[in-house]
């Protein structure tokens, strides 16, 4: 079965992608949404470690919002397949919105009982578990496949300045309080779920089938056929699981750092003005040649960098840190999305999408759970220090794995597997 054809208006080849209107629309969209989910983060995150002053709580943040990932993921994305998938996005985006007032709520009626912010942090990670599939398999059919790794540059780019900004945003409204960061933040989710909406209807990817166990798991049975795929995915999980530190940054903002809630927006920030300007570099001049040996090195590079912000207790030097680890990361999301993408036909893209956002979900939510656990153990610096060697040992080891991903040179040569 062929991809769905995309429409003509959707796939303009202009000399930018700039000139696809539904592409504007989308990067502008999915900007806000995020702005609004990483300032929430920054809210969530200092209340509860207010609350509990225990970096193990800070690990359940992670949890809370994983484990609905881990159980929904897989058919969301192959509802993604099968449905509108701007529609899921902007539905998304409403029960976002409804989640940020519930936080309001707590924040007035329960501002010192902890538990049901780990239950609306479940709600909201299964609402995640839509959104995300759909959103990734949206994009390669707004632009034209001769554009989309420029158009991976700069959604990537979009989504690290939103990493900027919002916990910039994030730390400022806190200085006015929980409800006022929470309130905000639901505004901008009903700001981006009309975006979404104005985006042109798409046909489904997939004809409609019953979602049974074989459905379910195809897009894992594909993953699993194809060594490069399965590669990409799986470097990022093992990677940033071990070598993640964001989830103890409130530690390190209150306790080493001494920065406060304003510095911690700061250290948020910093990996994403990095992955920023990375990513405008690489939407202006496109990697063309060894596109997978620089992937590695920066993968190490970003495990590098973890060691050097663990042991740092100069706020100078940790933002350093923090901002070449967002650069290297960059890279290493420019590539990987760009060959799943491409080397994955359309009507898979919402499946596929789906394992490599469990595996993301997994190296994020689960990676701050292993954070705030191996902190409790052992420190929060040793713990830091271990990920980022641990990252290391991973960049050598799938090195040795997977060479097809080792192998990869010009990110435009990727062409669809099995279609």
């Amino acid at each position: 079965m062929s991809s769905a054809p995309l429409p003509t208006s959707s796939r303009a080849t202009g000399s930018s992608v700039f000139a696809v209107r539904d592409f504007r629309i989308y990067l502008i969209s999915t900007f806000v949404g995020n702005v609004a989910i990483n300032a929430q983060s920054v809210a969530v995150g200092w209340q509860v470690y207010k609350i509990t002053g225990s970096p193990l709580s800070l690990g359940y943040v992670g949890l809370m919002q994983f484990l609905p990932l881990m159980v929904m993921t897989l058919p969301a994305g192959t509802i993604a397949d099968r449905f509108d998938r701007r529609l899921i996005m902007a539905i998304s985006a409403c029960a976002r919105a409804l989640i940020a007032v519930t936080f309001v709520a707590l924040s007035i009626a329960s501002p010192h009982v902890i538990w049901p912010y780990y239950v609306t942090l479940v709600v909201f990670g299964a609402v995640r578990a839509f959104a995300a599939p759909a959103g990734d398999a949206l994009l390669p059919r707004l632009v034209a496949p001769e554009r989309f790794s420029e158009a991976v540059a700069w959604s990537s780019s979009s989504g690290q300045l939103s990493f900027i900004t919002g916990p910039a945003v994030g730390g400022a409204l806190y200085l006015l309080g929980p409800v006022a960061t929470y309130s905000v933040c639901a505004v901008l989710f009903l700001v981006s779920a009309t975006g979404i909406a104005l985006i042109r209807p798409l046909a489904a990817a997939a004809p409609a089938r019953a979602l049974g166990l074989a459905e379910l798991t195809v897009g894992v049975t594909y993953v699993r056929a194809h060594a490069i795929i399965l590669g990409s995915i799986s470097l990022d999980l093992f990677a940033v699981l071990l070598g993640g530190a964001a989830a103890l940054f409130p530690v390190y903002a209150r306790d080493i750092l001494h920065v406060g809630p304003a510095g911690l927006g700061v250290l948020r920030s910093s990996p994403a003005l990095g992955a920023t300007i990375m990513g405008l570099l690489l939407g202006r001049t496109p990697l063309r040649r060894n596109s997978g040996p620089i992937m590695f090195g920066c993968v190490a590079m970003f495990g590098l960098m973890v060691i050097v912000f663990g042991l740092s207790r100069n706020f100078a030097l940790s933002i350093a840190a923090l901002v070449v680890m967002g650069m290297a990361d960059m890279v290493s999301v420019y590539v990987r999305r760009t060959v799943l993408q491409l080397a994955t036909p359309d009507r898979m893209r919402g499946r596929v999408s789906a394992v490599d956002r469990l595996f993301v979900s997994a190296s994020n939510e689960l990676g701050s759970f292993e954070s705030g656990v191996t902190a409790d153990w052992f420190g929060t610096v040793p713990s830091v220090v271990i990920g980022g060697i641990g990252t290391l040992l991973v960049v050598a080891t799938w090195w040795r794995l997977f060479p097809e991903l080792g192998a990869v040179d010009d990110l435009y040569e990727v062409k669809p597997i099995g279609d």
